[in-house]
């Protein structure tokens, strides 16, 4: 990739020693098996997942403007160990911080679609939540159309708001040229959602899951994110007491949850950038939450572990077939062998991630929720 030099105008390196506490890795950490931005730009070409931190947090009013979250969600990372051998990571250091946040957006726009361009998949510790625009901007400028999938506990369309971290939504989802097919908003706390927002988003046929409904049946969101190119993560999402930095509210997903959505996003296929935003290191205890984060990314590497070992459709061996019938539709399900995960085809013969769920509906003669609502936006 010739333009390492170009991305690496951008960035500023990471300080292992700071990190690591002066005490350096021992073999089997992931800190000793990352390759790291310190002196020299990382070789990339090895590399199928890059981290990028961009501690922006101007839009969302806080002060400082630049939070230090990327490295301490590092330092707990790195210490973790590396039992996904399969997976080469790079860690390409730290978004220069630019003059306006506007202009740290355009800097980490520039990043990602380079490294997604380059057939990476982008990991971004992020500053606030609105930097999910300049996540989005990347695929917008390659005139990609994707779908998009945020996990939060908020809405963020509060158009009274003067922070950008509270409305940055509306300009992804209604800005023009558009670039979003669909788009999913994963765990939201209906007491913090107007009623109306939902109805609006409903009309524009995306799709909204109550932390209550995620909870009970968190598998039923693997699908949703399977689908997925862009994946946004708001610490906001977790309940205060495994995410003290957290302080939006007592009730959210649990610390194993929120490493479940992750694992999810590392095995689609399609998920090509994440973003951990929200993390206010001023509010953290004991580094808890930099902890949590930190288990959600092995979570995350688990997931393209896994991920990787899945066979491609046309490979007929590795999948049971079952034809079905429902409603005067005929359509087929693939279960796959390898990984036990679920798709069926539409109308038009594609095939879409769905779950065993959809499948037990189906084969009852009833039409999948899922499947009418990919049939209304097809």
């Amino acid at each position: 990739m010739s333009d390492h030099l170009n991305i690496s105008d951008f960035l500023s390196p990471v300080n292992l020693h700071e990190i690591s506490n002066d005490e350096g890795y021992k073999d089997g950490q992931l800190g000793k098996s990352i390759d790291v931005y310190a002196e020299e730009f990382p070789y990339l070409d090895e590399a199928q997942l890059v981290i990028v931190g961009c501690g922006e947090q101007r839009g969302s009013g806080r002060l400082p403007g630049t939070s230090n979250a990327p490295d301490l969600i590092r330092k707990q990372f790195y210490s973790l160990y590396y039992w996904h051998q399969d997976i080469r990571i790079a860690d390409v250091g730290n978004i220069k911080t630019g003059a306006q946040f506007t202009d740290t957006y355009a800097a980490l726009k520039t990043v990602v679609e380079e490294l997604i361009t380059d057939g990476k998949t982008v990991v971004i510790l992020g500053g606030s939540h609105d930097l999910t625009l300049a996540q989005y901007f990347a695929y917008a400028s390659a005139k990609r159309t994707i779908e998009a999938s945020a996990v939060d506990a908020l809405i963020d369309l509060n158009m009274d708001s003067p922070f950008r971290h509270e409305n940055f939504l509306m300009e992804m989802l209604t800005g023009e040229p558009n670039f979003l097919r669909h788009y999913n908003h994963i765990g939201f706390q209906s007491y913090f959602v107007h009623p109306r927002m939902l109805e609006t988003l409903d009309k524009l046929r995306f799709d909204c899951y109550r932390v209550g409904s995620v909870k009970e049946s968190i598998d039923e969101m693997e699908p949703v994110i399977r689908n997925s190119n862009l994946f946004s993560f708001d610490i906001s999402a977790i309940a205060s007491a495994y995410a003290p930095a957290s302080m939006v509210s007592p009730n959210g997903l649990n610390g194993e949850e929120a490493c479940v959505l992750l694992r999810y996003a590392g095995m689609s296929p399609n998920v090509n950038t994440i973003g951990i935003y929200g993390y206010n290191e001023q509010h953290d205890k004991d580094e808890l939450t930099a902890k949590q984060i930190s288990h959600m990314l092995w979570y995350l590497l688990d997931g393209r572990s896994r991920g990787r070992k899945e066979a491609t459709l046309d490979e007929k061996d590795s999948f049971n077939e079952y034809y079905m019938a429902f409603a005067e539709v005929e359509t087929i399900f693939l279960q796959s062998k390898k990984t036990g995960r679920w798709w069926m085809q539409l109308p038009d013969k594609k095939f879409i991630a769905c779950s065993y769920k959809d499948y037990l509906l189906a084969s009852s003669n009833e039409i999948p929720e899922r499947w009418l609502r990919a049939q209304e936006r097809s």
